[in-house]
């Protein structure tokens, strides 16, 4: 049985990955680096395909930083183990050392490296309850930082994270922050991408239940956008209102039950 740490490291510069997982040869030869990630969406799905022990998270990604990976993982409850690589200034620097977590000033020397390590080997080989990442410490940095982090969560289900959708012949998982629009299509539901679209089982009327409903809004029944990829709205030649989208060419209807979520646009 394989007992070796795992992690996943992201970074939108490639030599940085390559440079980060080279010192971690050096001073952690145990580690075994299970995926490499250049964008926040690419890490959120890596860290729920390998479930790795520790994240080196840049923090200036594009799409989506290292702090809104954070903020997701915070929220799903119970993440790994983070150490954020970042260029911040001193101020920013002293934030993380105030805080239960690790940083490290790109790029990294190996004996800075070596700390941070040396941190990691202790908290991983502390017993479970104790070695559990401190969520309060990361929730209360993040919003140091000023990201928005939902406060801890109550009871009840967390919004859909991920989802498993058939393309043709192979069966793809979403981070549903990739999703464009949901479109219900007799037995099935089109989840709509920037490129392309693939299909899902799941009802609107279910999905409508699992989806945060202040990112994601029902503007028809068989429709659900968005919020963040709507672009704007008009109305057409037979007066109806339709939803203008930022990454794909056709225009969604908005039906009049609905029509009140876009009075101030």
């Amino acid at each position: 049985m394989n007992n070796c740490p795992r992690a996943v490291i992201a970074d939108d510069e490639a030599h940085l990955r390559d440079y980060l997982e080279q010192q971690l040869a050096g001073a952690w030869p145990e580690l075994r680096v299970a995926g490499r990630a250049a964008n926040g969406i690419e890490a959120l799905r890596l860290i729920d395909e390998e479930a790795p022990d520790v994240v080196f998270l840049d923090i200036r990604m594009p799409g989506m930083t290292g702090l809104d990976v954070a903020t997701r993982l915070v929220e799903a409850g119970r993440p790994p183990h983070i150490v954020f690589v970042t260029a911040y200034d001193q101020y920013a620097v002293q934030a993380f050392e105030h805080s239960a977590l690790d940083y490290l000033l790109k790029p990294a020397s190996l004996e800075r490296l070596a700390k941070t390590v040396a941190k990691l080997k202790a908290a991983l080989a502390a017993p479970s309850a104790a070695a559990a990442p401190p969520v309060d410490a990361l929730r209360a940095l993040l919003a140091q930082m000023g990201t928005v982090v939902v406060p801890a969560p109550a009871a009840g289900p967390a919004p859909l994270q991920w989802i498993r959708a058939s393309q043709g012949e192979q069966t793809r998982l979403i981070a549903v922050d990739e999703v464009v629009y949901f479109q219900s299509n007799d037995k099935y539901t089109s989840v709509m991408l920037a490129e392309g679209e693939c299909l899902i089982r799941t009802p609107i009327s279910k999905l409508r239940e699992q989806l945060d409903a202040q990112q994601f809004w029902q503007i028809h029944r068989s429709v659900i956008v968005a919020a963040r990829h709507v672009a704007g709205t008009r109305h057409d030649f037979r007066g109806r209102l339709m939803v203008q989208l930022k990454d794909r060419a056709e225009q969604l209807v908005v039906s009049r039950a609905y029509a009140d979520l876009f009075r101030q646009m």
